[in-house]
């Protein structure tokens, strides 16, 4: 019904010429004295059912490679398999058109493979350079490990801390489009990933004087280790950027109603308003106390998001300001891991 009024729209020039055509020919009739005799009801009714038989056939003619590309099934076909799916054109203008839209996927999927070349020789570039930068940074470490000046050398951890935690945010950054092809599904030990990440904060932790306080860690999950342990860091590095001095950040895992294993993480800094809420995942988004901060890039929390995501593990946050925030880590259960996973 839909095709069919469409038609009408597209084709109302036809209907208003028709009746521009009707109507001059009504006027002639009653004004010529010659047509007296004639019978201008007939002569309507036949015009009228000559031009809708004309209409209807035209309709079906000219909507029928319409209605054929409308049945192409896209479901989970790939783009050329949709393509070679597409019906060859009826008249001339149907292929005519067909023809120009074949070129222009065609040029389409030349450019296309073209930024996908370049995307995936940039991505092999980031890399590279992120494992060369390991290097001195490893270095820096033994060096820094050598300081005797306290003072300087917790200084220096801080710094070389961050540095290392940027490098690893970019690192995963660029491998986030692939972790289907780089992830593994494994039990995991909760309080081995969290105790790991602690320690590795430890010197700025110790810098603000932020102590932590855990409860029911040693739980297991299915997840992969790797992702899990940086979506973690992402969330555990805030609570500590955050935080007020002289404060405890607390970890803890529940039940929920479902069965779900839920990992909290809850500070008690600034906290974050109401109207930065729904937007803390999004890409590059500081918020009014991360643009306090000139360390503040806005992409831990989005990395964080889209990582865990592609785990079936869902981030929920609370906060108030003033009071702090806590961040929960809802992980699924084997069933719908099983269904994440596609088995």
């Amino acid at each position: 019904m839909r095709l069919f009024l469409l038609y009408i729209k597209e084709r109302s020039a036809w209907i208003l010429f028709f009746s521009f055509l009707q109507l001059w020919l009504n006027i002639l009739l009653t004004l010529d004295v010659n047509f007296t005799n004639t019978s201008i009801l007939y002569m309507n009714s036949t015009n009228l059912l000559l031009f809708l038989v004309f209409f209807l056939c035209r309709y079906f003619r000219e909507t029928k490679f319409i209605k054929n590309v409308l049945k192409v099934n896209r479901g989970d076909s790939t783009f050329d398999q949709l393509i070679a799916r597409l019906p060859d054109g009826q008249s001339l203008f149907d292929k005519m058109m067909m023809d120009e839209i074949q070129e222009i996927i065609q040029s389409g999927k030349h450019e296309l493979n073209g930024s996908h070349i370049l995307f995936l020789e940039e991505k092999d570039q980031t890399l590279s350079w992120i494992h060369e930068m390991k290097t001195p940074l490893t270095s820096m470490k033994l060096m820094i490990d050598n300081v005797e000046d306290s003072i300087l050398k917790k200084q220096l951890e801080v710094e070389w801390l961050r540095m290392h935690m940027l490098l690893d945010q970019q690192l995963h950054k660029t491998r986030l489009p692939f972790i289907e092809k780089d992830n593994v599904i494994e039990k995991v030990n909760l309080q081995k990933v969290i105790f790991r990440e602690i320690k590795e904060l430890k010197p700025w932790c110790m810098q603000r004087n932020i102590g932590f306080e855990t409860e029911g860690l040693d739980k297991t999950t299915l997840t992969d280790h790797k992702w899990l342990a940086f979506i973690v860091r992402q969330i555990v590095s805030n609570a500590v950027k955050y935080s007020k001095e002289h404060k405890e950040i607390h970890i803890s895992t529940t039940i929920d109603n479902l069965g779900h294993l839920v990992l909290s993480i809850k500070d008690e800094g600034v906290g974050i308003s109401q109207a930065d809420l729904p937007r803390i995942f999004e890409k590059s988004f500081t918020g009014r106390v991360g643009r306090e901060s000139a360390a503040s890039t806005g992409m831990g929390l989005y990395l964080a998001k889209n990582s865990a995501e592609k785990l079936g593990i869902n981030i929920n946050v609370t906060s108030e300001i003033g009071v702090g925030s806590t961040f929960s880590l809802q992980f699924p259960i084997q069933n719908e891991m099983q269904e994440i996973l596609g088995r």
